[in-house]
């Protein structure tokens, strides 16, 4: 995605709140998302799973795992090379597939591992573990999501899902690659949002769920009456909260400005 310079004076037609805005913005970064390919190796692909979930090198062994919304295939080949017997990769992004692909050739995991764009239905009932790893609020539909990784559990499978910064988080609208400001997503209204950002990116994006990756508004409830209506349950639930004040999570309502980052184990 080509990066713009902003640095051209603001035209008579923007608004306050939009010359505000950039006056409050500095020089973009390459990525929408704060986490970009670069990141990723081998590794450290598995390091926030490790850290979140109690014992999860252990469980991944000898496994059939599916990796949903694998990205360009780390986590994955991590998994293998970490014990998995099995790994099932899906991403709806055609390029990740291909760099997926490429990456697992090079370590000869061919059979081991497989990507694809969807869950077919002969994977029904086929994996002991399914893991959504900084996905749950970029899917334009959560809640079909949710029931496709349900479907292709094994009964008594477990389901590993971390996701974060949440929609009223600080950072929930991903748009600190180019301002530092937090909540600018609750202090101006979208349209102001994705008129500034548009002077950084020449997507013609204008709503959020069109950025790069799609943002859904995950919130903290809303993500709750995801889960309670799946019909699985919550093994374990961590709430991370900003700068690790975790009084704010028990807080109502405000909580929802303080929980960054959600990790859960679900049983099926």
């Amino acid at each position: 995605m080509k990066v713009l310079n902003p640095t051209s004076s603001l035209g008579k037609n923007y608004t306050v709140a939009e010359k505000l805005l950039l006056l409050m913005s500095g020089k973009p970064k390459v990525s929408d998302c704060q986490s970009t390919e670069e990141d990723w190796n081998l590794d450290n692909a598995l390091s926030t799973l490790s850290k979140v979930f109690p014992d999860f090198l252990n469980l991944i062994n000898s496994k059939r795992i599916l990796d949903f919304g694998c990205g360009t295939g780390y986590q994955s080949v991590a998994l293998v090379k970490n014990g998995a017997k099995y790994v099932l990769g899906v991403d709806m992004n055609q390029k990740c597939l291909e760099k997926a692909r490429e990456l697992a050739a090079s370590f000869g995991l061919g059979r081991q591992i497989e990507f694809m764009d969807k869950v077919e239905n002969n994977f029904s009932g086929s994996f002991d573990i399914a893991i959504s790893q900084n996905s749950m609020e970029h899917f334009n539909d959560p809640v079909k999501i949710l029931d496709e990784i349900k479907s292709a559990m094994k009964k008594g499978g477990i389901i590993f899902i971390t996701f974060g910064p949440l929609w009223f988080s600080p950072y929930g609208s991903h748009m600190q690659f180019f301002t530092a400001m937090p909540w600018v997503n609750i202090i101006f209204d979208e349209k102001t949002v994705m008129a500034v950002r548009s002077r950084f990116r020449n997507d013609s994006a204008t709503k959020y769920e069109e950025v790069e990756g799609g943002l859904n508004k995950m919130t903290v409830s809303k993500f709750e009456r995801l889960i309670a209506n799946s019909g699985m349950k919550i093994k374990y639930i961590k709430h991370d909260c900003v700068r690790n004040i975790g009084f704010l999570g028990k807080l109502p309502v405000i909580r929802e400005l303080f929980i960054n980052q959600i990790s859960c184990m679900l049983t099926v």
